[in-house]
């Protein structure tokens, strides 16, 4: 793989924790300027769930550790702690990139264990942030689980998808694939302070309205919901508006959740662009992460019609209008309704 201009570090002492990662070397380029990759060999591609987990699915796929979207409530930001690199900038910017995925991926789906189970991406970080765009492991990984005919699920932000979208096609004639599509958030001002390094709410409707055109029924997540920042009546109607107007045939949303490491960092951004916010939070979210089981009735109380209203709901499927209330959601709740 080329790169322009690229810097190079074959050193596996510069980062503390990447020698256990199967450390390779670390790239920086100026076409990435503030983003160093660190290319590790894994050992295994494909991550078993918990069996008490009660998910449609036993297995993820992780292409990548940290993610440069810098979603500020990025749940998944804690796991970078386990590679000695801290939550915040470090989870934004130091991204481990798996560069033997998709061979080792073939290998493990190759065994006579494997029972084809479904398997699903972007259960942790997106396997379409902007560094699929020069490694591209997502065809290697869609062909093998494809040839090996298993079926998968993807969920993403990054509108690099449509770029595979001709072989998400062919893989749909040969096994069930199911995509989602995160969007929370309308106010492009809110987009850049929460998410800066996410493609726009606009750009990720017309790649909607792209995977339904090539006939797949898309599923949205309005993920997380931000209270009192995105929870408004008007906002929430306004987006279930356009997520239907873009031909996604069903969404859910699920309020915000502030685990470990994440909480601060969130509520650190909330401190400097809304603190006035800062009171409610504490009251919302005591000491805890998850938000009070009244405040998480009265949000479902509100989506679950304006859902109805847009068309987005599901027949039989509780789960497009499910706000989690007394059980706390795990990290990947945000895909319990991929393979209903």
């Amino acid at each position: 793989m080329r790169w322009q201009n690229q810097t190079l570090d074959a050193d596996d002492g510069a980062l503390p924790g990447l020698s256990r990662a199967g450390f390779v070397r670390t790239v920086q380029t100026p076409e990435f300027e503030g983003i160093t990759f660190h290319e590790v060999l894994c050992k295994s591609a494909l991550n078993k769930m918990p069996e008490n987990s009660n998910l449609p699915f036993q297995w993820t796929i992780n292409p990548m550790r940290g993610c440069s979207h810098a979603c500020r409530y990025c749940f998944a930001r804690p796991t970078h702690e386990y590679l000695d690199l801290d939550a915040g900038r470090d989870f934004d910017a130091q991204i481990v990139v798996k560069t033997n995925i998709a061979a080792v991926l073939r290998k493990e789906l190759g065994r006579k264990s494997w029972h084809r189970d479904p398997v699903a991406l972007g259960t942790n970080t997106d396997p379409y942030q902007r560094a699929e765009g020069r490694y591209r492991l997502m065809p290697g990984i869609i062909r093998a689980l494809t040839d090996s005919g298993t079926p998968f699920s993807i969920l993403t932000k990054g509108t690099l998808l449509r770029r595979d979208l001709p072989l998400l096609t062919l893989a749909a004639r040969e096994v069930p694939v199911s995509l989602a599509v995160s969007i929370a958030i309308l106010d492009q001002e809110l987009h850049r302070g929460l998410e800066s390094g996410t493609p726009s709410p606009r750009a990720r409707l017309d790649m909607v309205r792209a995977l339904t055109d090539a006939g797949f029924a898309v599923h949205v997540m309005v993920a997380p919901v931000i209270p009192y920042l995105t929870d408004g009546r008007a906002h929430l109607d306004e987006l279930f508006g356009a997520i239907a107007a873009a031909g996604a045939s069903s969404a859910v949303a699920f309020p915000m959740h502030l685990r470990g490491s994440t909480r601060g960092w969130f509520l650190g951004w909330l401190a400097e662009a809304h603190p006035a916010l800062l009171r409610k939070y504490r009251q919302l979210y005591g000491r805890g992460a998850y938000v009070t089981p009244e405040y998480a009735a009265w949000l479902r109380e509100r989506v679950t019609p304006l859902l109805e209203r847009h068309g987005l709901t599901r027949d039989g499927d509780t789960m497009a209008t499910r706000v989690p209330a007394a059980d706390p959601p795990r990290a990947s709740d945000t895909q319990l309704a991929l393979f209903a």
